[in-house]
């Protein structure tokens, strides 16, 4: 009996020894093809001629705008602006993200990033990129939504970009209608902003949920504003001449750390709107930029303050 169960037990050890070999090979070779994975790129065809970004960035740093464009992709980020970090909106995407300048350097060495991404007017451009690949693009080159795809492009996530898109701008002009057949097909609406001692009126593309009043909802814009704001995006007005470019209903994006002692001007208080509690405010901060996290609230917004929901 012994004589057999020798060479049995001797039989069974080769087996698991040969099974643990084949798992240690196997997991060796998982983990090749994770390290392979991680050190993948891809080509993405910039404004500026084509760049090798990695296929699935896990670093990334936004020195300008587009903070929301890739949190919106589900990208995580490791350092944002100045301005995309004071944005309420995106405090729950950013804790932990370190806040960086295009002058930081050393900074954005330590934070290793994988991708950086900025505006063409960011400084530092060819240091940035001995750091990291760096894109940068032209504001208002493409339109926001175009805008939203090239950053799907750029990080290896077009479908999911273009997804959002189809169903963003379905359900933007569903809104528009219903807020139209409220309001009047007739009725005008118009966006301004105080900031420091000056007051904006906006065109149809910068920000601030201009694009989905005057492109997707297809809502009216005064004439004066038509005028004046919608070749350069943007229009600096005095106080005293608002209710000029004030339509029957105003968006104020306002900045509470601004002047807004306008507010409590005979001028202001007489203008139609106001009188019928047709000026909506929102926290400027909020209302900076037109990625899809900043969207989806101003839509919300709109559907709320007009239709009452």
């Amino acid at each position: 009996m012994k004589k057999i169960l020798v060479p049995f037990v001797f039989l069974l050890l080769l087996v698991v020894s040969a099974a643990c070999s084949n798992n240690n090979n196997n997991n060796a070779a998982s983990e090749d093809t994770n390290k392979k994975g991680s050190s993948e790129t891809i080509t993405y065809e910039s404004e500026n001629g084509p760049v090798e970004v990695p296929a699935n960035p896990e670093r990334v740093i936004v020195l300008s705008s587009f903070a929301g464009n890739v949190m919106a992709l589900d990208v995580d980020l490791v350092g944002v602006d100045s301005w995309s970090a004071m944005n309420p909106r995106y405090a729950e995407y950013l804790e932990g993200v370190e806040q960086v300048t295009d002058e930081d350097l050393e900074k954005i060495i330590e934070l290793n990033p994988d991708l950086i991404i900025g505006l063409s007017t960011i400084k530092n451009v060819e240091k940035l990129n001995d750091i990291a690949p760096t894109v940068t693009f032209t504001y208002g080159k493409l339109d926001y939504l175009t805008q939203h795809l090239e950053i799907g492009k750029l990080l290896n996530k077009e479908k999911e970009a273009q997804d959002w898109i189809d169903d963003f701008k379905q359900r933007a002009a569903a809104a528009g209608e219903e807020i139209k057949s409220k309001i009047g097909e007739d009725a005008t609406v118009s966006v301004i902003e105080n900031f420091d001692k000056e007051l904006y009126v906006f065109g149809d593309n910068w920000a601030r949920g201009t694009e989905i009043l005057y492109q997707e909802m297809k809502l009216n814009m005064p004439e004066k504003v038509k005028q004046t704001a919608l070749k350069d995006g943007y229009y600096t007005l005095s106080f005293e001449v608002l209710p000029e470019f004030a339509g029957d209903y105003m968006i104020f994006s306002k900045n509470s750390d601004g002047d807004t002692s306008f507010q409590e001007t005979e001028t202001y208080k007489n203008i139609p709107a106001v009188k019928n509690g047709q000026v909506f405010e929102v926290n400027a901060k909020e209302f900076y930029f037109n990625d899809p996290i900043s969207l989806e609230f101003q839509l919300e917004f709109f559907q709320n303050k007009f239709l009452g929901r």
